[in-house]
Order: structure tokens, then C-alpha cells, then sequence
């Protein structure tokens, strides 16, 4: 899997970019401009979407729009600089007035699902290193809005801002390992649940359950219960179980005197 890495770009200019600052612009004349950067961006994203991440080029998205690659350099920069809006640009999928629950746990339940939905939609995300974040308006404000999940908790600054990584990285890793069965699939041909029909078999003819006890007995149960797996029910799972860590960090509430 190709891996693009974000904040590459010219700082200047991807700011501008992504606050929608134009330099010069009052003082530009002449016809108005073709496109917009948010409309070159919906673009870029929607290739994105349908044909994976290393589809995307200047060259591309300028082909969807009719015109020659040059033309889009009027608007943006290069791919370095596209890329950091295409992230910015899905990150205000994730943004929400109100949370829809009142509690900590609650509130960090809604902000997993999401993101494992926001990763389903648009599972080039998983590709983009965001180490050196995007600093762009729908990015701060995803995460201004799930910082606001601990509010209440009295956990720290610098703890809040960890704890939130520890859900957000637990949800990249789940629908990492969900999107990767769909690419299984759609590149075999063969569902999970065929595969496994079809290796189970062969296996439990040379499987000696006495060498590989533990093995033998938990993978039977677990497939009698779920059968070739379940990517969405996995990631519940796990998501209680962080919140159960979560939990145990957080002081406990302050009573009456």
C-alpha cells in the first residue's frame, strides 16, 4: 500500500489553500475564474474514492475537468498542496454541532464510529501519513469538536490530547484490517466466508489439535460463533475495551461535600 504523506507541500502556499486565501485577489481583473479549488478538490477526492489514492495526479483530475494539467497550476500548486485539502476537505464529514449523547463514553463511542465511518467512505485516508498534521479549518475543527468529548472528565490537557490518539489510532487499525478483507475480495473473487469453506479442509486434515491446543480450541469457537469474521462487530468489541482502559484512567468524579 503506496503511502503519501501530508504538510509536504510549500507552507505558504497550502495555507493559503486551505483557509481559501487568494494573494492579490482584490486586486485581480479580468473574467472570472473556471473552477474553484473546492470544486478541483471534490474532484480529486471523488477519484480518490472510486479508483484509490495513486490514481490521483494533476494529470487526472485535470482530464476529469477538460482541461490540460497546466491549467490546474493556475489553482493549485502540485499534489503535495492537493493532497492537504483533499484531507482537509473530508475531515468536515467528521464535525458535528453536538454530540448526541451526554456522557464521556458515549461521547468517544460517537467519535469512533465516526471516523471507522469516515475511513469506510473514503479508505485512501489510510494511506495518508498524518504525522505533520494538516493544518487546515475542517481538520482543527474535527478536532477541536472530539477533544470536546472529554469535557467534564477533568483529565488533563496534554492526557485529553493522548487519550484522543489512542481512540483515533484504535480505529485506524480496525478499518485498516476491514478495508483490506474488501480489497481481498474484490481481487480474489472469493468472499471470506468461500475461503475459509474452501481452506478448512485441507487444514483439519493436517491440524493435530493435541500440538496446538489453545489454537485449535479457540479458533473453532470463534468460528462457530462468527464464522469468517466480522470486521464491524470486531471493532465494537475492541472500542469497549478501550473505553474500559479509558475508564480506569479517568479520575473519579468529585462528590458533595
Amino acid at each position: 500500500m503506496t503511502t503519501e504523506y501530508s504538510g509536504a507541500g510549500d507552507p505558504r502556499r497550502s495555507i493559503d489553500l486551505l483557509w481559501g486565501r487568494v494573494p492579490g485577489q482584490a486586486a485581480r481583473r479580468g473574467p472570472r475564474p473556471k473552477f474553484t479549488v473546492p470544486g478541483i478538490v471534490a474532484v480529486a477526492v471523488a477519484l480518490a474514492d472510486t479508483e484509490g489514492l495513486p490514481a490521483v495526479s494533476m494529470r487526472r483530475v485535470a482530464e476529469r475537468l477538460g482541461v490540460t494539467a497546466m491549467s490546474l497550476y493556475t489553482y493549485v500548486p502540485g499534489k503535495a498542496e492537493l493532497l492537504d485539502v483533499m484531507v482537509d476537505a473530508v475531515s468536515g464529514e467528521a464535525v458535528r454541532e453536538r454530540y448526541t449523547a451526554g456522557g464521556w463514553r458515549e461521547r468517544l463511542g460517537e467519535v469512533a464510529r465516526t471516523n471507522w465511518e469516515l475511513y469506510r467512505r473514503h479508505p485512501w485516508l489510510l494511506q495518508v501519513a498524518t504525522s505533520r498534521p494538516v493544518l487546515g479549518p475542517n481538520t482543527i475543527a474535527k478536532y477541536d469538536f472530539e477533544l470536546r468529548a472529554f469535557d467534564g472528565t477533568g483529565v488533563g490537557d496534554v492526557a485529553t490530547d493522548q487519550l484522543l490518539s489512542l481512540v483515533l489510532d484504535y480505529v485506524t487499525g480496525a478499518v485498516r484490517a476491514a478495508v483490506l478483507a474488501d480489497q481481498a475480495e474484490q481481487r480474489t473473487g472469493r468472499s471470506d466466508t468461500e475461503w475459509w469453506e474452501a481452506w478448512s479442509p485441507l487444514l483439519a486434515e493436517v491440524l493435530d489439535p493435541a500440538r496446538f491446543p489453545v489454537a485449535a480450541r479457540i479458533g473453532q469457537a470463534a468460528g462457530e460463533e462468527y464464522g469468517a469474521g466480522d470486521p464491524a462487530r470486531a471493532f465494537t468489541f475492541g472500542l469497549e475495551r478501550v473505553l474500559d482502559g479509558i475508564a480506569q484512567f479517568l479520575p473519579p468524579p468529585s462528590t458533595p461535600d
